[in-house]
């Protein structure tokens, strides 16, 4: 057999041979290039300088956030309430545990902090002639009324119910009234959905419902009626059952307490529903003002709603109560259009005539008003 042959091995690999020395030393010089045009700039630009252009920078990104701020303060505020009531909203209806609280603490509460005398001194600035308060029943029996009135004429106003149809409201109805806990029935789900939603919903008796019904009710239709619907459910059906539950029992159960709060997730029907009713009715009490004042002074409810709510209130007929809300509103400490400013300073300055012995709680808003 012939002689196996060896392999030469460099014993450095890595390292390069003495020959080509003058070649990685050029090519290492190579790798650093000159430094361009615009780099010799930027090295001139002393510290001072780039602080005053890094301030003017910061200075002007805040204007323009400050700008942004200022115009789009009503998206801003919907868009988180709509996304506060949406997170509310996740758990499901039907799984409703009902509340376990039958006292109110927040009305018993609100029953301490009431003066008498506060209340003996309002009460003459109620209405004596205010007509009663208008509900969904009488709005259904005035339909009921024209509609036999144009009965001639083929014009009646009530759509044609099948008796199985009335049946099975009849029986949500039943349900309703004793409801505390648990799943709702679909065919009350889908009254938001139904043209006539008032005649159906007059079917259920509302007046009868319970009080964790009329909360599982306001969540339904507050998020499934539009602003103008929602206002008329609030006017017809939410406020009359909140007045008389403080009438009866001095103080306000819990469960229609928290239908007030959710009824604020569309702050216009609220207020055409809820907050001028009230005051336009020309009997709201004193308890009845502190309690739904407190879901006002809690909740965020944006500024253009404010707006409009101090100026309907201002150029109302005084009735006490509404010193209470126009406090209210104004220590929010919203920035008020011209508009309104004017309309509360002819509101006080209206009283200057009037021997009647003012109440605290309008010197207070007079106050509020002047500091804000």
């Amino acid at each position: 057999m012939g002689k196996k042959r060896e392999r030469h091995q460099n014993p450095q690999p890595f390292r390069p041979n003495e020959d080509d020395g003058d070649a990685s030393v050029s090519t290492a010089k190579s790798r650093f290039k000159a430094p361009k045009h615009h780099q010799e700039q930027e090295k001139m630009i002393s510290s001072g300088m780039s602080s005053k252009i890094l301030r003017e920078a910061l200075l002007q990104q805040r204007e323009i956030q400050e700008e942004a701020e200022e115009s789009n303060a009503f998206d801003v505020a919907e868009e988180e309430a709509a996304v506060g009531y949406k997170e509310e909203e996740s758990e499901d209806i039907d799984d409703f545990d009902g509340f376990n609280v039958t006292l109110s603490v927040i009305g018993k509460d609100y029953e301490e902090e009431i003066n008498e005398d506060d209340e003996k001194i309002l009460e003459a600035f109620l209405s004596k002639n205010a007509a009663p308060q208008c509900t969904l029943a009488d709005v259904i029996i005035d339909k009921i009324k024209q509609q036999n009135a144009n009965v001639s004429s083929e014009m009646g106003t009530l759509p044609k119910l099948d008796k199985s149809v009335i049946d099975v409201y009849k029986g949500v109805s039943k349900f309703l009234s004793k409801y505390t806990s648990g799943k709702v029935p679909k065919a009350f789900k889908h009254i938001p959905s139904v043209q006539h939603w008032e005649d159906i919903l007059y079917l259920t008796e509302p007046e009868n419902w319970s009080p964790n019904a009329m909360y599982q009710a306001t969540r339904i239709f507050a998020s499934n009626l539009g602003s103008k619907k929602a206002e008329r459910f609030y006017r017809l059906v939410l406020l009359p059952r909140v007045r008389d539950d403080i009438k009866k029992n001095k103080r306000l159960h819990f469960s229609l307490y928290e239908a007030l709060k959710k009824s604020l997730y569309k702050p216009a029907a609220f207020n055409k529903g809820i907050l001028f009713p009230l005051c336009q009715s020309g009997t709201c009490n004193l308890r009845e003002a502190v309690i739904v004042g407190s879901i006002i002074q809690k909740a965020s409810i944006p500024w253009t709603h404010s707006s409009v709510a101090l100026l309907k209130l201002a150029g109302m007929e005084y009735c006490g109560t509404t010193s209470y809300f126009i406090k209210l509103l104004l220590e929010k400490k919203y920035a008020l259009p011209y508009r309104v400013i004017d309309a509360l300073t002819a509101h006080f300055l209206r009283f200057r005539e009037d021997t009647r012995i003012m109440p605290v709680i309008w010197h207070q808003s007079l106050l509020a008003f002047v500091q804000r």
